[in-house]
C-alpha cells in the first residue's frame, strides 16, 4: 500500500565561507582524481543566501543540474575539474541569464520537472575536465530498473550538519521500478520523468547532492539527475529520487543542442 511520504530537496544552503572540511554522499567512498571528470560544484545565490549543488558537464558549453538548485538564482560559480572540493581546476561564474529552467517546474505540491540547463563560457577539456554522454532517444524506453548506477557528489555525509566532505563521494546504487518507488511517494511525484534507487545500510544521497549525476554503470551515459530524498531523513531506507534524463532528451536537445550518443 502506498504511503504518503514527505521529501526533502537536496540542495543544501548555508553561509559561504569558502572550503568547510570534513571526509565523505552517506556511506559512500573517496573519489580518485580524475574518476568523475563530468562532476562539477556549484554555488548558487539569491544574493541574500547560498546554496551548494552538483552538476554535469555535458558538453563544452553546458552543464545540467536541478531546477531546484537554479531556481531564485541570480549566479551560480562553477567549479570545474575537482576531486578535492577546494581545489577547482577552472572556476567559472554566470549569471542567471546564462539558466535555462525547465518551464514547467514546479516545487509544490509536489516537485516535477527538475530540470536545468546552465550554460558556461567555452572550456576546454583536460584529463580531468571531461563531458558525459548522455542515452539516445532510442533509449527513452528503457526503465533501467535492476542496473546498478553510480551517483556523486560533495553532499552532507551524515544528517543533521551542514559541513560538507572535502573529497568527492561517490556510490553504486540499484535502480528500482516506479511502481516500487511508489509504495513509499506519491504517483504525481514519481512519474514518467522520476527514476529511482535503492538505499540500503543507509548508503544514499543527501543535501548538497542536488543536481548532482546519476550514471548506467554498464553504459556510462547519464541517466539521472539528483532531485530529492525521503522527508524521514535520507538514512531511512526510503528510495532515493532523481530526474529520469531519458525522459527529457528532447528538452534537453533543444535548449542546448546537446544530443545523446
Amino acid at each position: 500500500m502506498m504511503r504518503s511520504t514527505s521529501i526533502i530537496v537536496l540542495a543544501l544552503l548555508f553561509a559561504y565561507t569558502g572550503a568547510l572540511p570534513q571526509d565523505r554522499i552517506i556511506n559512500g567512498n573517496d573519489a580518485a582524481v580524475g574518476q568523475i571528470p563530468f562532476q562539477v560544484g556549484l554555488t548558487l545565490s539569491d544574493s541574500l543566501e547560498n546554496w551548494w549543488c552538483g552538476g554535469s558537464i555535458i558538453s563544452t558549453n553546458w552543464v545540467l543540474t536541478a531546477a531546484h538548485c537554479t531556481d531564485g538564482a541570480v549566479y551560480a560559480i562553477v567549479y570545474l575539474g575537482a576531486t578535492d572540493r577546494t581545489k577547482p581546476e577552472k572556476v567559472l561564474y554566470v549569471t542567471n541569464s546564462n539558466f535555462i529552467q525547465h518551464e514547467e517546474y514546479a516545487r509544490k505540491p509536489h516537485i516535477i520537472n527538475d530540470i536545468s540547463l546552465i550554460k558556461i563560457p567555452q572550456i576546454t577539456y583536460t584529463k580531468n575536465i571531461q563531458k558525459v554522454a548522455i542515452p539516445k532517444i532510442s533509449a527513452s524506453y528503457s526503465s533501467y530498473a535492476g542496473n546498478i548506477a553510480t551517483s556523486s557528489g560533495w553532499g552532507i555525509t551524515e544528517e543533521n550538519t551542514n559541513v560538507l566532505p572535502t573529497n568527492l563521494q561517490y556510490v553504486h546504487l540499484k535502480i528500482i521500478t516506479n511502481s516500487l518507488c511508489n509504495e513509499t511517494y506519491h504517483s504525481t511525484l514519481v512519474n514518467k520523468g522520476s527514476l529511482c534507487t535503492a538505499t540500503p545500510q543507509a548508503t544514499t544521497t543527501c543535501e548538497g547532492d542536488s543536481g548532482g549525476p546519476l550514471v548506467d554503470l554498464a553504459s556510462g551515459k547519464l541517466i539521472g539527475i539528483n532531485s530529492f530524498v525521503s522527508g524521514n531523513g535520507c538514512e531511512a531506507g526510503d528510495p532515493a529520487g532523481f530526474v529520469r534524463v531519458t525522459a527529457y532528451l528532447n528538452w534537453i536537445r533543444q535548449n542546448s543542442g546537446v544530443v545523446g550518443v
